[in-house]
């Protein structure tokens, strides 16, 4: 493998668009120094300096699908607030299409604001309403969706669900049904709400918190990888699905191919961790971009692997850099030529 092989399959995602629908937030950055202690409780006081404002959930799979050279179109619900206009101004900043959005009266736009004093996160806090869409709000949303896909060539779509509402059962059904019809590739990123709900798709990928409490398993329970093995192919089995990415922290990844039964696992990489926010965001992007190339399972773990890896070495959710990608997997290569 050498740097003109590993462009190649990067240049494949500049033909690639992917519709990515799911819950859109804005993550506030407040930092500043703490030099005392409150007089009211014992909690610091944070003397703020700067407010930093980033596209996140959603939006952030979409920052990362640009940044890898593919079109991404993002599909979400957002409130009709004074913060739906910062995450408008923040969408025209990063150069995304905002077509997708559907501002829903009485809705609150997702904030996520994280206090950091003295380079430290002290607390988060978030600002939003998670209950599911009404009816009519559903329909509103499913009518845009399909426009979306009727007057574009999708290659994929990502559900990227951070379980604020918007997804319910009957609405992943429709979309699924949809995109079956399109014989696009369909790839998920679930929370526990509707962790069962997602039958029938391509790429299913969990982390390990998300499969313990989606598969009702005890907390804290030390699986192997025989287990995880046996856990995932059964529920792929059940669910129809073609391929799982399991990301498990510093246990690295596991993949498992349904349709050919096989079970691989990749050591994490060693890495100078910041900030995890995001990396879930990254992952997906990444893997599915990489499964759409045609690339092998072991080519598609190396790359999430890398690219999750990256992000948390930088503080606050941010997209992936593709020439340090690059590099990396050069770099790395070896791991799967053996």
């Amino acid at each position: 493998m050498d740097m003109d092989k590993i462009n190649q399959i990067f240049d494949k995602f500049g033909n690639a668009t992917v519709l990515v629908i799911g819950d859109v937030m804005i993550d506030c950055y407040i930092s500043g120094k703490v030099t005392r202690i409150s007089p009211e409780a014992p909690v610091p006081i944070v003397n703020a300096q700067s407010r930093n404002y980033r596209l996140g959930g959603a939006a952030n799979v979409a920052l990362n699908l640009k940044s890898l050279g593919a079109k991404p179109i993002l599909c979400s619900v957002i409130g009709s607030d004074n913060k739906s206009k910062v995450l408008y101004d923040l969408m025209e900043e990063c150069e995304l299409d905002s077509l997708g959005l559907v501002p829903i009266y009485g809705r609150r736009t997702t904030v996520k604001y994280r206090i950091i004093g003295n380079n430290a996160h002290i607390v988060r806090v978030d600002d939003e309403r998670d209950e599911q869409l009404k009816e009519r709000e559903k329909r509103q949303f499913l009518t845009t969706v399909e426009q979306v896909i009727d007057h574009n060539h999708i290659d994929a779509i990502i559900f990227e669900d951070y379980d604020k509402g918007l997804f319910s059962k009957d609405l992943i059904e429709e979309i699924i049904n949809f995109a079956h019809q399109k014989n696009i590739f369909i790839a998920v990123d679930p929370k526990k709400r509707n962790f069962h709900n997602y039958e029938n798709v391509n790429l299913f990928k969990p982390n390990m918190k998300e499969l313990s409490a989606g598969l009702n398993l005890e907390d804290n329970v030390a699986l192997s990888l025989d287990d995880i093995q046996q856990l995932v192919k059964k529920f792929a089995v059940e669910k129809r699905i073609d391929m799982v990415l399991i990301t498990m922290s510093d246990r690295g990844m596991a993949f498992y191919d349904c349709k050919n039964d096989k079970f691989y696992h990749q050591d994490a990489f060693t890495r100078r961790v910041s900030d995890p926010s995001g990396a879930g965001d990254t992952v997906i992007s990444v893997s599915t971009l990489f499964l759409l190339a045609q690339e092998s399972m072991e080519s598609t773990c190396l790359a999430s692997n890398l690219a999750g890896g990256i992000v948390c070495e930088y503080v606050g959710v941010v997209p992936i850099n593709t020439a340090q990608l690059k590099n990396e997997y050069l770099k790395n290569h070896s791991v799967i030529e053996k």
